[in-house]
């Protein structure tokens, strides 16, 4: 019979290649896949903070536009980007602070950003609108935003804001990077494990017709042989394999059965 201890060793180590190929491809595909999902979440999460800023600067200029609305004209209606900028502005903040998190400069910034917003809503807005209200203090309320005294805290929320773009710009070009070298990455390893796998599959299939298909050919060869009565033919090389055992066995009945005759 064929030798089977060579077979099931090279059929072993060979499943044991496919298997720390399988392992090895898997590892470097779900860590490259984790890298490139980190990237994709800093960058919409930097793409968030941006959009963020710019809903922040959109609620104070409705609120400063339903403010000078209300001085020039006096009617209620007026006042309704401002009421509507308010609520919309905390929004934003609570929004802002959430992406932002605990990154020391940034939180600095926008906290002047706020603490400027907030000053603006007190000195310049609440107050020019309670004393608009009043006929008598009217001129005051007009005063405070003809002199340019929201200036100041505009000018300040401004540039923060601005500070805080700058990073993400950069933040946004930096992780672009990081997605497109993770989804190489990716790409490689993806391709570096798929071609091993049916290599090594070739590479059994030849094991498989060399040590265990060739010899049982020659075995029914022989066994073929022997049925039409040639039984001086020889099977094997006379090795170590078993078909060259049988060969020898099967030749020593040979010349046993022609003693006899």
């Amino acid at each position: 019979m064929p030798n089977t201890f060579g077979l099931n060793r090279t059929l072993g180590g060979a499943i044991g290649v496919i298997a720390l190929v399988s392992v090895l491809s898997s590892g470097a595909i779900l860590a490259t896949g984790n890298h490139l999902q980190d990237a994709t979440d800093a960058l919409d999460r930097s793409t968030q903070v941006v959009r963020g800023l710019d809903a922040f600067r959109t609620a104070m200029l409705n609120q400063e536009t339903g403010l000078r609305g209300y001085l020039i004209t006096g009617r209620e209606n007026s006042l309704e980007p401002y009421r509507a900028g308010r609520p919309a502005l905390d929004q934003t903040i609570t929004y802002l602070r959430t992406l932002i998190g605990n990154d020391a400069e940034r939180s600095r910034l926008f906290a002047d950003a706020v603490t400027a917003a907030r000053a603006w809503q007190t000195d310049i807005g609440e107050t020019a609108i309670r004393q608009a209200a009043d006929p008598k203090t009217r001129p005051d309320g007009v005063r405070i935003e003809a002199e340019g005294r929201g200036k100041q805290f505009y000018d300040t929320l401004r540039s923060k804001l601005i500070a805080i773009d700058n990073l993400e710009e950069q933040t946004r070009a930096a992780q672009a990077a990081r997605v497109t070298q993770a989804e190489r990455n990716e790409r490689l390893a993806l391709w570096g494990g798929t071609p091993p796998t049916p290599l090594i599959c070739i590479g059994i299939g030849i094991a498989i017709n060399r040590v265990n298909v060739r010899p049982l050919g020659r075995v029914m060869t022989f066994v073929e042989q022997v049925g039409q009565g040639a039984l001086s033919g020889t099977l094997g090389d006379g090795g170590h394999n078993a078909p060259g055992r049988i060969g020898r066995t099967l030749n020593g009945m040979s010349s046993g059965l022609q003693s006899v005759r």
